[in-house]
Parts: C-alpha cells; structure tokens; sequence
C-alpha cells in the first residue's frame, strides 16, 4: 500500500502593487497631534483569527507580558528642509537626506522651476551657495557648498522638520512650528541621522516606559536612521521590481544577547514600528555572526517568514507603499485590509500623527 504524503501548499505570492491599494477619505488623516501623545487610539489584531478589539494606547499593558522585550528605534530626526532660491529668483525647497562627503550631501529638491545642473542654489538670505553637480537616478541631487560649511549647524539654526507633504501647515503658524519641534520627535530620541520620524514610537511617554518597565517588559534601543528607503513610492505594479534604498543601522551586542536569551525563554519580541522590525529581521538574517551596525535595504512583502519579531505595534499607512506591504506580510493582506477598513469605519485619524495598531 503506498502513502500519500500531504504536501503544504505554497504560500501564495500577491506581487501586484493595487492588491495594497485602499481609498481613505481625507478628513482621516491626521494634521497634528494629540494634546497626550498615549491617548491614541489602539487596535488590537490578532493575526492568527483576523479578530480585532479596540483600546487606549495607554491601555497596552494589558497585551504585554513580563519578560518580553520591546524594542524601539532611537534615531532622532534632524530638522532636515530648507527654503532656498535659485539665482533667477525662484523659490526651492531642499531636504537634506544624506551626507556624501566634505562640502557635499544627497538632497531632494522641491522647485517650480526646472533644475539644471551646475546652476546655483543660495540658502540662508543668500549668504550661502551650493551647485546641482548632478541628478540621481531616484530624482535626488547631489550638491556642492562653495564655501566650507557646517550644515549640521545650519540645519539646527534654520532648518523645519520634515514633514510628510500630507501634514498641511501654514507657513505663517508659528504654533504648529513649534510643536512639530517637539511631537514629530519620540521622547527616546537619541541619535541625531533621521528625515522622518519611526511613527509607532511617538505614542510613547516618558511615564508610559516607565509604566512598561515597571509591568516586567524589557525595554531596548537598536537605530535605523529613517531615509528615503522607508518613505520613497513604489513604482512598479510587480512590487518584486522595487528596489529599497539602503538606511544605516545599529544593535548593539548586549540588545543582541537579549533578543537571544527572550527568545531561548520563549517569550516575545515586540518591534515598535517597521524600522525596528527591519533592523531585527535584518541582524536575525546574520544570526551566527550578527553584524552590529551597517546599512540595509531589506525589503519585506508577503510571503516572508519572520525570524526575530513576534508581535508589531505600528500606524496605519499610505496606500501602496513599502510600509503597508511590510505590514501585510506580517499579518496577512486580508487582515490588514480589513483592519484599516475597520479602522475607516471606526474614525481613526490615519499616518504619521494618526492612532496605531498592535499586531499580535
């Protein structure tokens, strides 16, 4: 008599970018933040069932276990955007993203104008000039200061927080200027390389860590310098042909042997947001020599089999994007979509500055 064996399906591959693609009415998104950041709302996911419950963030206790580990992304966002104006006059808008060498920087430039190279940018009221050396082929440019400079220090003195272009401000509304300062910044803030904020962990106060820690969860720090690989759109309808940008990251040893140890003790990891969850899965790849620091452009999308992250606490994100993909592999398209139809039905306020989601 022979067996027949019974074979596991394979897991089905949903590559087209539309498959991730939602209408969200715009009175839903989020334009500033809540007076406390804990008091966002919190929906809970189940990804085994596709049940969902509705809490408090402050209320997130109740899911977390002594001796898990909460990981968190200390990376501190620089006030990266900057007005200028090109020698015709005409107004740009540049966000400084990466640092090539001395006197030059990867920057995105926003103009009304077309943008030629060699031309001349002047920043500062015109005390300071750079030239376009040329374009890159993800639309950002390379530039040259004439003069040595200390951008670092010119950011701080005259540079906005770079908001996502969904988050509308009045150029003019000083109060909203001075709040975004503070509020699209964690509280855990440490380690100055971001251009935006890792989201998840702006519903964090200082007395809601404390609250954790005093619960018996571990908490950890690893750093993922948000960039143009986390944010940037993607572009072809087989996301398979997407191409992340690379993003510098740190964990150090002693949060590696704890990540060991939680996991040796079966208990849980809880990545707060998709940048902690990427710099984990990214070390978990290099699990026999993990690599502490370095640059990854890991890009997750259903399938992915998951090795360090068991639970994700993250916000709700744009359509067809990265982020929204990373979501679904960790949870499923079907609970996903769901979730944020749900989320729709219920009033959450959606991105950056909106209410999260626990994915258990």
């Amino acid at each position: 008599m022979n067996t027949i064996l019974s074979l596991p399906k394979p897991l089905k591959i949903i590559a087209k970018l539309s498959d991730y693609d939602y209408n969200l009415p715009k009175e839903l998104i989020a334009h500033k933040p809540l007076e406390n950041r804990d008091d966002a709302r919190l929906l809970i996911l189940y990804r085994s069932t596709g049940k969902i419950e509705h809490r408090r963030f402050h209320e997130i206790t109740h899911y977390l276990f002594p001796r898990d580990l909460l990981v968190l992304n200390n990376t501190k966002v620089i006030p990266a955007r900057i007005a200028g104006n090109k020698a015709s006059g005409a107004s740009v808008e540049l966000l400084f993203v990466e640092e090539l060498g001395e006197n030059r920087w990867r920057v995105l430039i926003k103009s009304n104008a077309k943008l030629r190279e060699m031309e001349e940018i002047r920043i500062d009221n015109n005390a300071i000039s750079a030239r376009l050396l040329e374009k890159l082929e993800d639309g950002s440019w390379q530039i040259e200061f004439k003069e040595k400079n200390n951008t670092k220090e010119l950011l701080s003195r005259i540079g906005k927080m770079p908001l996502p272009p969904y988050i509308k401000r009045n150029k003019n509304n000083d109060t909203l200027f001075f709040l975004d300062q503070e509020r699209y910044q964690t509280v855990f803030a440490q380690k100055e390389g971001a251009i935006a904020a890792p989201t998840a962990g702006l519903h964090f106060s200082k007395n809601m860590l404390e609250k954790i820690e005093g619960h018996g969860t571990e908490v950890a720090f690893v750093t993922l310098h948000v960039g143009l690989g986390t944010f940037l759109p993607v572009k072809s309808e087989d996301i398979r042909g997407h191409l992340m940008h690379r993003e510098y990251y740190e964990c150090p040893e002693e949060i590696i042997q704890k990540i060991k140890k939680t996991k040796e003790q079966n208990n849980r990891i809880i990545a707060v947001g998709s940048t902690s969850c990427r710099v984990l899965e990214t070390v978990a790849m290099h699990d026999t020599e993990p690599q502490l620091s370095g640059w990854t452009n890991l890009f997750i999308y259903p399938p992915y089999e998951f090795k360090y992250v068991d639970i994700l606490i993250t916000n709700f994100h744009l359509p067809k994007t990265t982020l929204l993909l990373l979501v679904s592999a960790f949870a499923g398209r079907e609970n996903i979509m769901n979730a944020y139809e749900t989320a729709k039905k219920e009033g959450y306020r959606f991105f950056s500055y909106g209410d999260c989601m626990m994915i258990i």
